[in-house]
């Protein structure tokens, strides 16, 4: 009797579908057009679609926006990229992040369906979502874009219930061109005929580029500080549209940024018509790992004296680091300590832009090589493009051998963030559990 061919874990799967394209960006939606056509077209059949695009923010909208959904008793698809530590976290169904026997299902007949076809990795686990919400009843699907819009593999829903672009700044200028306007061109294209599109807080570069878009498509525009605005009011905040004056808890989120964010969410929901109840309950809920994120516990927690902190966040361009700056000058306002920033970065991003942000808060980088990524960048390069931006740096061999350094120089207990790099911060959150 012959042995039973070993089991199709998604691991192996997912290793397979990596040598499909030699590129792992390749801006195009005919592969999608054909694949999704050998699936039976599954984006024809969700449930009503949120998309969601911009530079930063993305994850944050969408994650307040799945609280305030959960909240009102609601199941949602949301489908985010990249993940921290395992593909799983990408795809969420009805409510429940996709189980292994489920994602290998799907990425097994996306594979076949496929045939051997040249297409990027994105490209076919997007499809894979697709296949899953279609699959699954669920009241709400949420799309996050993985880079751009107009030729990202999450645009070929024709018609969604609403669309949003978040704040547009500079990035990923090999793929979307390297200026605000046309990055916010290439944002601008999930806008889709007639469907209403929240805008968030832009720059007036980006701000008409998107405007002229909606204006084409007669696509109604919810503009923030225009149509809809949201504050900070007496603990919480408050959020004013045409439909009235909404006072609502702040977002379980650090940063004040994350007032846009949940401002975003809010008149999503409002669209989607979640009551007040249900979007208070989601601010108050929401969870959003590696933004700005405190850890409390784990090895690298353990290294730093007693009374230091440890902070994660993946942002990796120039508006996040504007964002981390922002934030840790104001919590060094309320509770001065030594800073120390850990950073890793790809090549690919700008870290001199991003490093230039920091510079103003005085803090003392230790730059790291990301383990495992072929496009890292070196930390010895990292740490001169630092001190170029004026800030005190010099490189480590690792995150944990950064922590020992800062726990034995002695002084004050430290603040430190790691930060330059969602994968980066994925590898934190695995070691920490």
């Amino acid at each position: 009797m012959s042995a039973s061919p070993p089991a199709q874990t998604s691991d192996r799967i997912l290793e397979r579908l990596t040598r499909l394209h030699p590129r792992l960006i390749d801006l195009s939606l005919g592969r999608m057009e054909r694949l999704l056509a050998a699936l039976g077209d599954p984006q024809l059949r969700l449930p009503p679609v949120v998309h969601v695009a911009g530079t930063n923010g993305k994850g944050s909208t969408v994650a307040c926006l799945r609280a305030m959904v959960e909240a009102a008793g609601q199941r949602a698809h949301v489908y985010i990229s990249p993940h921290l530590v395992r593909f799983h976290e990408r795809i969420r169904i009805a409510g429940a992040l996709v189980d292994e026997a489920r994602l290998a299902a799907l990425l097994d007949a996306c594979e076949q369906a496929n045939d051997g076809a040249p297409i990027t990795f994105f490209e076919i686990t997007t499809a894979a979502a697709f296949l899953a919400f279609a699959e699954t009843p669920a009241d709400v699907t949420l799309l996050e874009t993985g880079l751009g819009g107009r030729l990202d593999a999450t645009n070929m829903v024709s018609r969604p219930a609403a669309t949003v672009i978040t704040p547009v700044s500079i990035d990923h200028v090999e793929f979307l061109g390297d200026t605000l306007a046309a990055i916010a061109g290439e944002k601008a294209g999930i806008i889709k005929p007639g469907v209403p599109v929240i805008i968030g807080p832009q720059t007036e570069a980006a701000l008409a580029v998107i405007l002229a878009r909606a204006a084409d498509l007669g696509a109604p525009a919810l503009v923030h500080g225009r149509d809809w605005q949201v504050d900070a009011a007496e603990g919480g905040l408050r959020f004013a549209d045409a439909a009235g004056t909404l006072s609502l808890p702040l977002p379980a989120l650090v940063g004040a940024h994350q007032l846009g964010n949940a401002g975003m969410a809010i008149a999503a929901a409002r669209l989607l018509g979640l009551e007040e109840g249900a979007i208070a309950k989601g601010l108050r809920t929401v969870s959003w790992p590696a933004r700005l994120q405190r850890l409390n516990t784990g090895p690298l927690v353990e290294a730093l004296p007693a009374g230091g902190e440890l902070w994660l966040d993946g942002g990796h361009n120039p508006g996040a680091a504007e964002i981390i700056a922002t934030t840790f000058a104001d919590l060094a306002r309320q509770a001065p300590m030594p800073l120390h920033l850990v950073t890793g970065m790809l090549a690919t991003k700008d870290a001199a832009g991003f490093f230039a942000a920091l510079a103003p808060l005085g803090a003392r980088l230790h730059t790291v090589t990301i383990a495992g990524e072929a496009n890292a960048r070196p930390a010895a390069e990292l740490a001169a493009i630092a001190r170029a931006a004026g800030l005190e740096a010099g490189p480590a061999q690792s995150p944990a051998e950064a922590l020992a350094r800062i726990g034995e120089a002695g002084g004050p207990p430290p603040r430190v963030l790691i930060c330059g790099s969602l994968y980066l911060a994925g590898q934190i959150l695995a070691e920490h559990g």
